[in-house]
């Protein structure tokens, strides 16, 4: 059978700069519609999208010809040059350095797109420091805790 076929599903994680809270209901409720728009402008699909004020969950199917650290850093730099340019006039916006990208079968889609949809329930009870680092040792992603705070 000729051809390329594939289902690239991730879960990407990423925060502001020094998780400072930054990312406001009113700035969500156009920051997520633009993170959409550059993914869809990248070939690809964003299938769900939540977070808090400190960070970012993004579900996604990308293609296979673009590497996803080309793409978040891609993603991070056009979001927050826009989020600058056109939401805060004096504060200075960036996304932190790093990111978390974590791939998943189709069968887990929904369970994460719901783990997404419930940012705000999930962090009354755990931050998000405790979360990623969950999520990195639920992954089995080596990591050293002092490198993991910008």
């Amino acid at each position: 059978m000729p051809g390329t076929h594939t289902n690239l599903l991730y879960h990407l994680v990423f925060s502001t700069k020094q998780r400072m809270p930054m990312i406001s209901d009113a700035l969500a409720a156009d920051l997520y519609p633009y993170l959409g728009g550059a993914l869809r402008g990248e070939g690809g699909i964003l299938l769900e999208v939540g977070g808090m004020p400190d960070h970012i969950h993004l579900l996604a199917k990308l293609k296979p010809t673009i590497a996803v650290s080309d793409f978040l850093r891609q993603l991070k730099a056009n979001s927050s040059k826009w989020i600058n340019e056109e939401k805060f006039k004096i504060h200075k916006f960036g996304w932190q350095d790093g990111y978390g990208a974590f791939t998943l079968s189709r069968s887990q889609v929904e369970p994460v797109a719901r783990y997404i949809r419930s940012q705000k329930e999930h962090h009354a009870k755990q931050d998000f420091k405790t979360e990623y680092v969950e999520l990195l040792n639920r992954h089995e992603v080596d990591y050293e805790e002092q490198y993991l705070w910008d």
